[in-house]
């Protein structure tokens, strides 16, 4: 890893102790990454095998976390309908923040092969902010790992924003999501 990354484009006599602080803490986040995964159909039948003794994705800081509320990275896999959607993002509040969702495979992102069923949510970031796409139908071990070193450099970076986008834009997120959810009984949170 390069050292000086982090340091390009400053002069030793404008860094703060606050930004030196965020950088030490933005590097310890990108490689702690506590994952819950969200996997409906052949979604989730990749995300095992990348957690297994061969691939090893706890080398690289990722972990599986038993709640939501021990998460930091939330991984949607497979397509969603209307009433996933609502526990989908029923997970995604109860995670603290700063949180990050990875989108995995072609149904997050289009709808995959259901994009055009009545029940198919099509594109996942109308209702909740994603940090990571990967694509793929399904995307190999290999290819979530990509996306997870992806993920790191945002986090370690600072440009992995996407609950702060949330937190701003929540009225628009709720908007959209009590559109495609008719049954709206969840709770609101004010963070």
């Amino acid at each position: 890893m390069d050292k000086d990354k982090y340091f390009l484009n400053e002069k030793p006599g404008k860094l703060t102790y606050s930004g030196v602080f965020k950088r030490i803490d933005d590097w310890t986040r990108a490689r702690s990454l506590w994952v819950v995964a969200y996997g409906t159909g052949c979604g989730a039948i990749e995300i095992r095998p990348t957690f297994t003794s061969r691939f090893d994705a706890e080398r690289l800081g990722m972990r599986m976390a038993g709640t939501p509320r021990q998460a930091d990275v939330i991984i949607i896999s497979g397509y969603l309908t209307v009433k996933t959607l609502k526990r989908v993002i029923r997970v995604y509040e109860q995670m603290q923040s700063p949180k990050y969702v990875v989108a995995l495979g072609a149904c997050p992102i289009n709808g995959g092969m259901y994009y055009d069923s009545y029940n198919a949510i099509n594109k996942l970031d109308l209702y909740l902010p994603v940090d990571v796409w990967v694509t793929g139908c399904m995307p190999r071990p290999e290819a979530i790992l990509a996306g997870f070193k992806r993920l790191q450099e945002l986090i370690d970076s600072g440009r992995a924003d996407g609950w702060k986008k949330y937190i701003e834009n929540l009225d628009w997120y709720r908007e959209n999501q009590k559109k495609i959810i008719k049954n709206w009984r969840m709770p609101n949170y004010n963070w």
